[in-house]
């Protein structure tokens, strides 16, 4: 018993430290990109009356992979709305009430917290909302789109 644990301890070991070696990177010209908190830049999403974004990754409007911030004020109301590609949202601070359907009903949501994951698959209808200020990352591959269920409820129609 003693030398299987010894045996399954070495495993352990040997694979804690071929781990690093792994996740480096493999040539010496790999490009990392690295954003620090202070590094963010906000800037108006007029989808979204109060909503802020920071594009981390990639170009909104291109064929490239997607990594951007969303900060969501209290009281958020996001229609019912869809996008044409696989959309993961993760939820960094706060709450987002997330759901699914044709329009807005804060019945028919679940509360995801921090850490909580959704990956949505093309073209799903859903919407959520917000009690407190909520930060969520999108991870997409562009060019990223936002289609309203309903365009009656887009608020750049009405300006």
């Amino acid at each position: 018993m003693k030398r299987r644990l010894l045996s399954l301890s070495g495993v352990a070991l040997c694979a804690c430290l071929a781990t690093p070696a792994l996740a480096a990177p493999k040539a010496p010209d790999a490009k990392v990109s690295m954003v620090t908190a202070d590094q963010v830049k906000w800037s108006e999403l007029s989808l979204i009356p109060g909503a802020q974004i920071a594009v981390l990754e990639g170009a909104m409007d291109k064929n490239v992979p997607i990594t951007a911030r969303i900060r969501l004020p209290a009281d958020s109301k996001v229609p019912a709305h869809w996008h044409p590609g696989i959309e993961r949202v993760t939820v960094l601070s706060g709450t987002f009430h997330y759901g699914m359907g044709d329009k807005l009903d804060p019945e028919k949501t679940a509360p995801m917290g921090p850490g909580s994951l959704i990956v949505m698959q093309p073209k799903v209808h859903h919407f959520g909302w917000t009690r407190d200020e909520t930060v969520i990352q999108l991870n997409v591959m562009g060019p990223w789109a936002f289609h309203f269920v309903n365009p009656a409820d887009d608020p750049r129609k009405k300006k």
